[in-house]
């Protein structure tokens, strides 16, 4: 997975605006220096925001492509954020976290109950008291009436891609077949292809989880807002804390 798509990943990301997107998890966390994990960072691209922001980052991926990606940015970004090849599933910080954060579809990656409990519970275990645990979901409506059994396919200078959706109405799941298009330095384009799925999970599956996790404060929102979600809402952002001591 991601191991081609590390190369063009950040280009045909470009619309999204990551710098706001920390702006909005950092809203939903307390003041502060926070040493904080992001897992399922990819290429970094809300790690190294956050950690512009004045934070202890350490990104958490279990590509090995993209962290290589993301390390490198970094470095000439001059920031001093350590990347560990893990699955989010088994993640492992050398010290606790005041939070984790997983965004733009990781938990969406999951697709089994049992690896979504083994998230949440490792994430619980990396968090000191009172910790929090910040992750987003692409909605049900999202996964089974925008993207659906659809194709997209979208443009952009030395690159291009044709993306091809089938979503099964009784799993939940939805396969992306990804077909990309990369101009190489004499002119040719070079074509590669990737797999990949998700599983749309309920607001109150998560929500259960998170509680059989040990979490607690559970809070569900719009993503970028602070409302509550709608029916036709796609994305929807999760904020849970660890229990304080006592």
């Amino acid at each position: 997975m991601y191991a081609r798509f590390a190369a063009v990943y950040d280009r045909l990301m470009a619309g999204i605006d990551r710098d706001e997107w920390a702006k909005y998890l950092l809203a939903l966390l307390p003041g502060g220096r926070l040493c904080i994990a992001d897992v399922a960072c990819g290429t970094g691209a809300l790690t190294l925001p956050l950690a512009r922001a004045g934070h202890a980052l350490t990104g958490i991926d279990a590509s090995a492509e993209m962290l290589a990606v993301a390390s490198e940015k970094a470095r000439l970004a001059r920031l001093n954020i350590p990347f560990a090849h893990q699955r989010m599933e088994r993640m492992k910080l050398h010290r606790k976290a005041d939070a984790v954060v997983c965004a733009c579809d990781g938990v969406n990656y999951l697709l089994s109950t049992k690896a979504l409990g083994a998230f949440f519970s490792a994430a619980r275990e990396n968090l000191k008291p009172g910790g929090k645990l910040l992750f987003d979901v692409s909605s049900r409506y999202k996964l089974a009436r925008i993207l659906g059994n659809n194709t997209f396919a979208e443009d952009e200078e030395g690159a291009a891609y044709i993306w091809k959706n089938e979503y099964d109405e009784v799993s939940a799941r939805i396969r992306m077949d990804v077909t990309f298009f990369e101009r190489m330095p004499d002119g040719r384009f070079e074509r590669f292809a990737e797999t990949h799925a998700q599983r749309a999970h309920s607001q109150r599956e998560l929500e259960g989880a998170l509680a059989r996790a040990g979490f607690c404060d559970i809070r569900v929102y719009e993503a970028f807002t602070s409302e509550t979600p709608k029916k036709t809402s796609e994305r929807l952002q999760f904020s849970a804390s660890v229990p304080e001591r006592g």
